[in-house]
């Protein structure tokens, strides 16, 4: 017993430590625990705090990358950095022309932003120096030319630590990403579970719309740990634990495909039977590959294997048994098929499951698809792209930069030297989402009120410059380690991390009412820009969201129909068409999020988006349940007549997103032309030839592609009904 309980501590300690947010605290604790410790032997009587800023600067532009790349983004960030400082120095003596380069700045660093993840981190980091800056001047250019080096002193120390420490700890990231995707995929197999409860009285409405969400949350999960293998796998070949981390990718990918399919409308089912207890056993086996997945990322995350008790193997077949009595004893109207396939999804995700940790002996296409430009030119034509006011980071650019010349002139009529926490705290709040930002402005409120509290009991509680000293390295540490999770925690920790800066040089009073004022005020500033200037209403966005999401599912159908055609095989661009799918579906579903946070008059439709957004992510259920299957793809089932209905299929779905944006652009006959061809696609049964109608009636309980393909005909009237009233929606 004394030796379990000391394995649980380990395993509970090793949890702890190999956590994403655990590392990013560690990197900020050894650079500032670098700093003070090197001041303290050397006596260096410089000032500390534009180090510490240079630290937090630089650590806001770290990407998860390979060391390679992350030391090349170091050093450009490096260099961003001098020529930000530079400009600020050369403008310190002229409010105006600095106020046109911190909102020039502003504008064109955010833009950047479009290139990738990698350099919205740069531009960022970049931006909070460029206030950093400003604030360690105090308007002198003498001061400037002290605190600016150390500035960049600060940065690069920090940039070092960073690069050594992803060079020395490479699997730590990756394994973190994968943990964490293993977690949203046990809480989406959990509530996909929910749907198959045989209860006439619940709202399936309701859970749809939880799941549909979540199913956002199991996107990005994916997106994150494919950037992180993919930075890792272009630099050098694969280790061993790289392999296994991108089987176990892979073997998620395929899992949410399956988790993600429907093979009946879950009405349908519940109404059939609802005397049974099979869709309790189907629910079980669902629950039970949750917690399995949850087991799964908490081995991913102590490095450790999952113990597998079989118990999922059994449920499975208690559940194939249930079916065979159902055969035996029901009517031959019951949907008994769609329970089988429900069954062979669940057997198939079980086995997946089993192989996760186990390298695969065949060699597969591993190859992922980089997103990020190559060239100069390539990152020119996203940025272009970006250059419209129907662009939500544009508008987001055009904003920013108003705040912050709109705080810079607050601050100067109010002649605050300190006011430059206003143009701070504008940009730490401002979010392309209107909902965002308000989120974000009163978690910033909060963090900083917590913050002052927590310092000047911390200043009065101790008093020596050693212990003082100490706690700044450990809320340095806590900022760094939530600031992705926790933001008031870690708004509060930074805040208190400047009260005991600034009470070690002096500046005790005067910061406690200036920096809350100041934060106010740019929380305010910030919330009346996303209300008025050039906000991004989500219902603006909806229908080049919602055609995005069409267009995407039809590529995925095409894909699935040519692998029905030659066979199953996991290639790079099937990957791509179904990663592409999911994440059109995910930006929808987050828009829609987004939109219940609005204030409620510019919440136009609501509930006709609601249902498109159900609907739609019916559909892409409907056709992930073909792709699911498609290894049990048979010449007798796939005749020409389904594959020519499945192409009429991807030709609908491709009108539907195109009245749906033609009808944003106010294009209604186009529109009622594309509607009138659609009507015809209401019946699969009318696209059949008489003696392909035979054949297909002989295998159709048999016959997945056929009752998939209905299924999704039968979801493309509500789609029609929808995308109708498109127009009305934009002349509202």
């Amino acid at each position: 017993m004394p030796h379990l309980k000391r394995r649980e501590w380990f395993n509970s300690l090793l949890w702890v430590i190999t956590r994403e947010s655990f590392a990013c605290g560690a990197r900020a604790f050894l650079a500032l625990c670098s700093v003070f410790l090197i001041h303290s032997l050397a006596n260096w009587q410089a000032d500390l705090l534009p180090i510490m800023l240079g630290i937090v600067a630089s650590a806001l532009t770290e990407t998860d990358d390979h060391w390679r790349p992350r030391l090349r983004s170091q050093l450009i960030a490096l260099c961003t950095f001098a020529a930000l400082n530079w400009a600020i120095w050369m403008c310190l003596p002229w409010p105006a022309l600095l106020a046109i380069v911190i909102s020039t700045s502003a504008f064109t660093l955010t833009m950047l932003g479009a290139i990738g993840d990698r350099y919205r981190a740069i531009t960022f980091g970049s931006l909070v120096l460029v206030l950093y800056a400003a604030i360690s001047a105090h308007e002198s250019r003498e001061l400037a030319l002290i605190s600016m080096p150390l500035l960049i002193i600060g940065a690069t120390w920090y940039g070092i630590i960073s690069v050594l420490w992803v060079a020395l700890l490479p699997k730590q990231a990756v394994q973190a990403k994968m943990a964490k995707l293993y977690t949203s995929l046990a809480e989406y197999l959990t509530l996909k579970a929910q749907l198959l409860e045989p209860i006439r009285e619940i709202d399936q409405a309701e859970r749809r719309m939880t799941l549909v969400l979540q199913n956002g949350r199991v996107v990005n999960a994916l997106n994150s740990a494919k950037e992180s293998l993919l930075s890792r796998i272009q630099h050098h070949s694969p280790y061993d634990w790289l392999k296994l981390s991108m089987h176990q990718y892979l073997v998620a990918q395929d899992i949410h495909e399956r988790t993600s399919s429907s093979h009946e409308d879950y009405k349908v089912l519940t109404k059939a039977f609802f005397h049974s207890d099979v869709l309790y056993r189907c629910q079980r086996t669902l629950i039970l590959l949750g917690k399995q997945a949850a087991a799964f990322s908490n081995a991913i995350q102590s490095r450790g294997k999952p113990i597998h008790h079989g118990v999922t193997k059994r449920s499975i077949e208690d559940l194939s048994n249930s079916i065979s009595n159902l055969e035996k004893e029901s009517p031959r109207d019951l949907p008994i098929q769609a329970l089988k396939g429900v069954k062979d999804n669940l057997t198939s995700m079980a086995t997946a499951f089993s192989s996760a940790f186990i390298p695969p002996n065949e060699i597969l296409d591993q190859s992922l698809h980089d997103c990020e430009p190559a060239t100069i030119s390539e990152a020119w034509i996203l940025i272009k792209k970006q250059l419209t006011l129907e662009s939500p980071l544009f508008r987001h650019a055009l904003r920013l930069s108003a705040s912050l010349l709109i705080g810079f002139t607050v601050m100067k009529i109010l002649q605050d030297h300190l006011g430059y926490w206003i143009l701070l705290t504008i940009l730490f709040v401002s979010q392309q989402q209107y909902a965002a930002t308000h989120k974000r402005l009163i978690q910033r409120a909060l963090g900083t009120a917590l913050g002052l509290a927590v310092g000047w009991a911390l200043t009065q509680l101790f008093t020596e410059t050693v212990i003082q000293s100490a706690l700044i390295v450990v809320v340095g540490a806590i900022f760094f380690g939530t600031r992705h999770t926790r933001y008031i925690l870690a708004t509060g920790a930074i805040t208190t991390l400047l009260v005991i800066s600034f009470h070690q040089i002096g500046m005790r009073q005067e910061l406690f009412p200036a920096r809350l004022w100041d934060t106010i005020i740019g929380c305010t500033i910030a919330g009346v820009a996303a209300w008025l200037v050039l906000p991004n209403w989500q219902w603006r966005l909806w229908p080049n969201l919602a055609a995005r999401s069409l267009n995407t599912q039809a590529d995925y159908l095409l894909e699935i129909i040519n692998q029905y055609k030659l066979g199953k095989e996991e290639s790079l661009p099937y990957r791509f068409a179904r990663r592409e799918a999911h994440n059109a579906d995910a930006a929808l579903s987050n828009a829609y999020s987004a939109m219940l946070k609005e204030p409620e008059k510019v919440r136009i439709s609501q509930e006709e988006k609601g249902r498109f957004l159900i609907a739609s992510h019916t559909l892409l259920n409907y056709i992930s349940a073909l792709g699911a299957h498609r290894s049990e793809w048979s010449e007798k089932y796939i005749t020409l007549d389904l594959l020519k209905i499945a192409i009429e299929l991807h030709k609908a779905m491709k009108d539907i997103a195109t009245m749906i944006t033609l009808s944003n652009i106010n294009s209604s006959n186009r529109s009622q032309e594309l509607y009138t061809q659609l009507m015809k696609l209401d019946n699969i049964d009318s696209y059949l030839s008489h003696e392909d109608a035979e054949e297909v009636q002989k295998v159709e309980e048999k016959n997945l592609v056929y009752r998939q393909l209905n299924l999704c005909i039968n979801i493309l009237s509500e789609l029609k009904s929808i995308a109708r009233i498109n127009d009305a929606i934009k002349k509202h």
